[in-house]
């Protein structure tokens, strides 16, 4: 099973997986992660980082951000560099995960990552997605 670790500032996260868990029960594999006004990176940081390890069954982690570019996510797309089968997805909304939530079981991580993207339309995307579209620099010479 995927893991999910739901990041966001304010309120976001911890709201968004109380309202899964009233529709469908406790989650497993499930962590929010909620980024406060004042809280430094390296705290946000170590606190998705244990968020990661606590739910990640070796199937890989999917990383649920509110904002492109913002601290949760550029935390969760530093993380996912070094750990196999994680991806970073942003803009996501609850009906989106509600719709979401069995694919936990059944998809890659890779798949999941192209399935919720298909169908989140513009709002939400992927780091994958993102470096796609902005390939990464290559030096042409060496000095």
């Amino acid at each position: 099973m995927l893991g999910w670790v739901i990041a966001g500032h304010d309120y976001y996260a911890q709201d968004m997986l109380d309202a899964i868990e009233r529709r469908f029960g406790p989650q497993q594999q499930c962590f929010a992660v909620n980024y406060w006004k004042g809280l430094s990176t390296n705290m946000l940081s170590r606190m998705m980082c244990d968020a990661l390890y606590n739910c990640d069954s070796g199937d890989g982690v999917i990383f649920l951000t509110d904002k492109t570019g913002a601290a949760p996510y550029r935390t969760a797309a530093l993380m996912s560099h070094q750990h196999p089968h994680c991806e970073v997805i942003s803009g996501v909304t609850l009906p989106m995960l509600f719709a979401m939530r069995t694919h936990r079981e059944t998809l890659t991580s890779e798949a999941f990552r192209d399935r919720i993207v298909e169908q989140g339309g513009e709002t939400i995307t992927s780091l994958w997605h993102q470096q796609q579209k902005n390939p990464p620099f290559v030096l042409l010479h060496r000095y």
